[in-house]
């Protein structure tokens, strides 16, 4: 990389490698944090075991809470991000967790107390959020148009920022943003592996590609990148495709390395694969997000229980007019539409306490359940709390998130990077 005179240089070679997880220092990643002023309804009080809960008047059940609402166990919650933790420090990987799933600043600075290296993001508007507690931040997603290429390149420049791409014209986009910010930014090339969604197909090509950002001022080569997305089976299922996998990375590994250009990070996985990172050769560094909270399809493959679902959406039942169903007020605006995949049964989510009932069909406010296998028949007014088919969505359709341990309310933060923060006209 030709370094222009104002870049700022990490270590020899740029930036720093990726180490084992290890606990952070709180006065750098895991930083102090207090809400963006656009957040609402934020309580800066900590939901870390280690902190007790905030003292209330009076207990706050989810009877008080007007729903639909978002209810995350907290108890569950951090026996995930425990887990997930765990599993990096046993395995030497470093884990750098996608924020797309909880889009909040408090739950990442709950990662990066446990060790995580740094945050994944996929918009201009989480990183600029997650920066406000994290100094190492990955951008996975291809920087491309001016707007978002300016956006990453006016982060902090106290935060060293890396961004997945996979063609000349994001190089340039990112390159010329990074002068003009008088910055370097790193480049993790990114490889299809299978996904067959975004990434460089083939290795001749994605070694240009890093010989090109080598070549620019303003980027510099900091690794590859990859999503093992398209490995959705149950996880004991999941070997034909994974070895699969292994032998195309290590193709490409070997021709990095042969070429000069061994790459200081691998990046790659998921939450369907997460338990299953270590037998890729050659990663260092994975990237799940669901794991924080867990949905109906991640425990549906197996990689996560039925009892690790932290996430619920609270409803009330507002009608049971109609035999053999109950209709609760949680519909598309609050569930997303999002199919089930490998799930018994079909449907757009499945009750936490009743789990052989689904949300059949819905319309915006209303989820139609089938009770039609279950001997349980709710009344109106009743509360119930359904289990998304995919968290990251519903997580979205919302401004705020309730803790609760057991059936009191705790505690609530608002999902502050939700939305694109786009500037108004």
């Amino acid at each position: 990389m030709r370094r222009h005179a104002h870049g700022v240089k990490r270590g020899a070679t740029g930036c720093t490698a990726i180490a084992p997880p290890r606990a952070r220092d709180p006065s750098s990643s895991a930083r102090a944090w207090r809400a963006p002023s656009h957040a609402v309804g934020w309580s800066d009080e900590p939901f870390s075991p280690a902190v007790p809960a905030p003292a209330m008047s009076a207990p706050v059940t989810f009877d008080a809470l007007e729903t639909p609402a978002l209810v995350v166990d907290l108890d569950r919650m951090e026996r995930n991000l425990d887990r997930a933790a765990r599993y990096a420090a046993q395995h030497g990987l470093a884990l750098r967790p996608h924020v797309k799933t909880h889009k909040s600043p408090r739950v990442a600075a709950e990662q990066l107390a446990r060790g995580a290296r740094g945050l994944t993001c996929a918009t201009p508007f989480e990183a600029e959020t997650m920066s406000t507690v994290c100094d190492d931040l990955l951008v996975a997603y291809p920087p491309v148009g001016a707007p978002r290429a300016r956006r990453i390149a006016a982060l902090p420049s106290s935060v060293r920022v890396t961004v997945a791409l996979d063609s000349v014209t994001a190089v340039e986009e990112l390159a010329r943003a990074a002068r003009n910010a008088r910055r370097d930014v790193g480049v993790y090339i990114e490889l299809d592996l299978g996904m067959h969604r975004v990434g460089v197909a083939g290795v001749d090509a994605a070694l240009a590609l890093a010989q090109r950002v080598d070549g620019e001022s303003g980027v510099e080569f900091a690794g590859l990148a990859f999503y093992p997305g398209h490995v959705r089976e149950e996880v004991a299922e999941q070997d034909d495709k994974l070895s699969e996998l292994a032998a195309s990375l290590e193709r490409a590994l070997s021709r990095f390395r042969a070429a000069g250009l061994a790459p200081r990070v691998v990046s790659g996985g998921s939450t369907p694969t997460l338990w299953r990172t270590h037998e890729l050769p050659g990663v260092t560094e994975f990237r799940p997000g669901t794991y924080v909270y867990n949905d109906r399809t991640t425990a549906s493959i197996g990689a996560c229980a039925w009892d690790d679902c932290a996430l619920t959406v609270l409803a009330t039942v507002v009608s049971t007019a109609v035999p053999g169903q109950a209709v609760i007020d949680a519909g598309t605006k609050a569930l997303g539409r999002e199919p089930v995949r490998g799930a018994d049964r079909e449907g757009f989510g499945q009750l936490l306490e009743h789990p052989e009932v689904v949300v059949a069909r819905m319309s915006e406010e209303h989820g139609v359940l089938d009770l039609t296998g279950s001997a349980w028949r709710p009344e109106v007014g009743d509360r119930v709390r359904v289990v998304p088919n995919h968290v990251c969505i519903v997580v979205h359709l919302n401004d705020l998130v309730y803790g609760a341990r057991g059936a009191r309310v705790e505690t609530s933060w608002p999902i502050a990077a939700r939305g694109r923060g786009q500037p108004a006209i």
